[in-house]
């Protein structure tokens, strides 16, 4: 909507910067607004590029601090454009692929200029740290949602339970980012808020964590098979299965006597039982199946199962995979559009691109339709003579017509931290995430009058 500020974001009572200080927002996706938003009202300069400037434009929506450019990251003739882009801005941040990150990072060592990504710490980003702390420049990525949100609570915790003289023994962790109950209305039981590509791919992640003293590692194709159903109280009962890798947490977080260091995804239930078999039907590869020449949806699924003349393709496909007929899982496929005679996308070549179109059509978050973002911590602490049982939970729904939870807790805390680094207020060089209480503090006391707060309880066990 043109012009329009969500009042929620708030302005400061004064001007913060004395000099317009001026930020890069590298990409317009769908997490971007609030951040745009929120810088442009605290009278900071914000140029957004992106590969569809039109995108831009409607993020900027008119302002006059707001300036909006044609960018594409994935083409070299647009690097000479990004590197003076990169040079006129005191800060970048970068809200493309991660996989863009490095080449952004480079752009901001070579200007000396300081970098936000609210993506994972990847190695090629750590290689950075040296350089980064010689020119005294602040790398801060994982400051968005999760990762972010879900380091800066649960390090509030944890520090405030080390300052009352206790330890940490287990530490859970979980976050999901849903559709709200009311428009849980699909038989996946989930609608997709952001890149359906990204969600997608996730599902064949490995993951490993801490249980009980004992590490737990399992392949990506064995995601699917390691969930449990949790009770977040006063919001209801989800799966839960593994995020990643959960074992460097211990050291992140300082839990040194942790037992149990484990972080989650939440999903509505039937998720991980519907998503382990589109694993086993190699649904999210990115090649094309050896010598496929198929060219409808039914064509790929008959290829994939091995179906035999005159089986129907559903038949064939609980064949392959061990199920009754009238399985949900065999429902869930069809109803997608998996055994159609639909034509495959001429512009696409691998079964994830295909996956991905009717994901798209189908499980896309309306536009009437408000999502929803449920993280929940669980610690165990002990102290002398007693032990604590604490719970830590965010619940936050987005408005229709205006902000998703998901762009609101993605990118309100990175530009709370870009607004603190222009300050001057977040100084440590080097490539960092936001576990320190100078910088987890400002964020979620800022968050809390914005109206992204947690819930917590303790209960003596």
């Amino acid at each position: 909507m043109k012009g329009y500020r969500q009042p929620t974001l708030g302005k400061p009572s004064v001007k913060v910067c004395v000099y317009m200080k001026k930020v890069l927002v590298l990409g317009a996706g769908l997490v971007a607004r609030p951040m745009v938003v929120y810088l442009l009202d605290h009278g900071i300069q914000v140029t957004v590029a992106s590969r569809t400037v039109s995108k831009a434009k409607a993020l900027i929506g008119g302002h006059k601090n707001g300036k909006a450019v044609a960018l594409d990251a994935e083409k070299k003739a647009d690097l000479p454009k990004m590197d003076k882009l990169v040079k006129e801005h005191d800060i970048s941040v970068s809200l493309l692929p991660y996989i863009h990150h490095p080449l952004v990072a480079e752009l901001c060592l070579k200007h000396k200029k300081h970098l936000v990504t609210t993506s994972y710490v990847s190695d090629k980003m750590k290689a950075f740290d040296g350089a980064a702390k010689k020119n005294k420049l602040v790398f801060l990525n994982e400051s968005g949602l999760d990762p972010g949100i879900d380091h800066m609570s649960a390090m509030r915790i944890i520090h405030d339970v080390e300052k009352r003289k206790g330890k940490v023994t287990s530490f859970r962790s979980t976050t999901g980012a849903l559709q709200a109950f009311e428009a849980n209305n699909n038989p996946f039981g989930y609608k997709f808020s952001w890149a359906p590509r990204g969600v997608l791919l996730a599902s064949k992640n490995p993951s490993k964590w801490l249980e009980n003293g004992k590490v737990r590692d399992y392949p990506g194709e064995q995601l699917f098979e390691n969930y449990r159903i949790d009770n977040v109280p006063g919001v209801g009962a989800f799966e839960n299965y593994p995020n990643r890798n959960s074992v460097p947490y211990k050291e992140i977080y300082g839990l040194k006597d942790a037992q149990t260091v484990y972080r989650g995804t939440f999903r509505m239930t039937g998720w991980c039982e519907t998503m382990r078999n589109v694993v086993a039907l190699k649904l999210l590869e990115e090649k094309a199946p050896k010598g496929f020449k198929g060219k409808t949806y039914d064509d790929l699924m008959r290829n994939l199962v091995g179906a035999k003349n005159g089986e129907a393709t559903d038949i064939a496909t609980a064949r392959f995979l061990g199920l009754k007929p009238y399985a949900t899982v065999i429902k869930r496929l069809e109803w997608l559009g998996l055994f159609s005679d639909r034509p495959l996308p001429k512009d696409k070549d691998n079964p994830l691109d295909w996956m991905n179109v009717l994901t798209l059509e189908k499980m896309e978050l309306g536009k009437k339709e408000r999502d929803m973002i449920v993280m929940h911590h669980e610690f165990i602490a002990e102290f002398p003579g007693k032990k604590e049982h604490i719970t830590s939970t965010l619940l936050d729904f987005g408005v229709i017509g205006k902000d998703t939870s998901i762009a609101r807790t993605v990118s309100l805390p990175a530009a709370i931290a870009v607004r603190m680094i222009l300050d001057g207020k977040i100084k440590e060089p080097g490539v960092s995430i936001p576990v320190s209480p100078g910088i987890y503090n400002p964020i979620l006391d800022e968050l809390e009058k914005i109206g992204i707060k947690f819930k917590e309880d303790t209960k003596i066990i």
